[in-house]
């Protein structure tokens, strides 16, 4: 089965064009029928992203350690929860059970684990493609850092081109799923 794993806010930020990005993209996966991997939280970015593959008839899995589950509120409703012990273990079970990445809108939690997929990326540890939805140009500042780290000799060309970027979903399935999710 296909699966992506998204990273995205436990909150869901200012602008409610955010939230309308996770609900719209919940419904793209179901009509596409990827299975959503993602951190197992009902609230934020990632309850209404999960809600809304449900209510689309989608399959979501969620992998949530054990001390958040009371913190981000652990979805009830999932077609599978993983209950781990650490954050560590937390982002490899979702890295093993996805076939690609991608980050929506979301703060330092969203940001370390697409970082740290980026950087299993770049030391061969995974071949998936990595994506990152950027909607409002809420990653612009972000992108920009990224092209001064490679001007700087900081990051090789080659590795900055890991990341794929669009402002558009049906452009990140398309640039993620050709031949990476299964």
């Amino acid at each position: 089965m296909k699966s992506l794993l998204v990273y995205c806010g436990a909150s869901t930020g200012h602008n409610k064009l955010y939230t309308e990005l996770a609900h719209d993209f919940g419904r793209l996966l179901a009509e596409k029928k990827i299975r959503l991997v993602y951190g197992g939280g009902s609230i934020g970015l990632m309850g209404v992203l999960a809600d809304a593959v449900l209510e689309n008839g989608g399959e979501v899995t969620g992998v949530i350690p054990d001390f958040l589950n009371t913190l981000e509120v652990g979805h009830t409703r999932l077609t599978q929860m993983h209950i781990v012990k650490s954050m560590h273990e937390r982002k490899a079970l979702m890295e093993q059970l996805s076939d690609a990445v991608v980050a929506l809108p979301g703060g330092f939690g969203t940001l370390d684990e697409l970082f740290e997929m980026l950087t299993w990326s770049q030391l061969g540890l995974h071949q998936k493609p990595v994506g990152l939805l950027n909607v409002n140009g809420y990653f612009d500042h972000l992108l920009t850092l990224l092209d001064h780290m490679q001007a700087e000799g900081f990051v090789k060309k080659q590795t900055r081109g890991l990341l794929h970027v669009s402002g558009n979903a049906e452009e990140i399935l398309a640039v993620l799923n050709p031949k990476h999710i299964r």
